[in-house]
């Protein structure tokens, strides 16, 4: 780990000394980098979608936009599902995928992530990516918990594959969240920047 941090800088601003069962990653609360959307709470009752449909369904009919608190931390409400965005960004070698580590109890009484998976490329240079953020699914349990900014959220494990892929995470292979920073999934339209604020 401490040598693909040297090698690839796998997630932005970590040190070696950081690496304990796997690289930590970070939330963004802040919402520097996205106008000050630190990211989108599901509607309750918002209806299916087709996952055929890409670029189809207006954000704003399933999706509120969260915006960073004005101080202190983001305040999870229990069985909400928020969609939020690590603070670094993530880098994937060729030579290997990653996996978000499961939900470890010291974090708190939350979960992190759903699928947790990034595939080889995703955010390397070889493959068009200068970095992305991380997409983190976040849900609370029971009680109302607070999450801060820079607030380790998960560790990602870094595992070598046997060969590198035919093709990259990345342009090449028609991916949707190469460069990405907070985002949707594919299948939402792009909110129009009059209802961001």
């Amino acid at each position: 780990m401490r040598r693909l941090l040297e090698e690839h800088q796998v997630v932005a601003s970590i040190s070696g000394n950081d690496i304990r069962d796997g690289v930590p990653v970070t939330v963004d609360v802040q919402g520097d980098k996205s106008g000050g959307i630190i990211g989108y709470k599901a509607r309750s009752h918002a209806g299916l979608i087709d996952i055929d449909k890409v670029r189809h369904y207006d954000v704003l009919d399933y999706w509120e936009p969260v915006h960073a608190p004005r101080r202190g931390g983001l305040v999870l409400d229990p069985a909400d599902f928020y969609i939020l965005a690590s603070r670094e960004a993530v880098n994937v070698p060729p030579t290997h995928a990653a996996e978000m580590l499961a939900f470890d109890t010291l974090m708190g009484d939350f979960r992190v992530h759903y699928a947790g998976f990034f595939d080889p490329g995703f955010g390397h240079r070889d493959a068009g990516g200068e970095g992305s953020r991380a997409v983190l699914e976040v849900r609370s349990f029971e009680v109302p918990f607070v999450i801060e900014h820079g607030q380790v959220v998960g560790r990602l494990v870094y595992e070598l594959l046997m060969a590198p892929p035919a093709r990259l995470y990345g342009s090449n292979a028609n991916s949707s969240y190469q460069r990405q920073g907070i985002a949707l999934s594919k299948h939402f339209k792009p909110l129009p920047a009059a209802d961001v604020r």
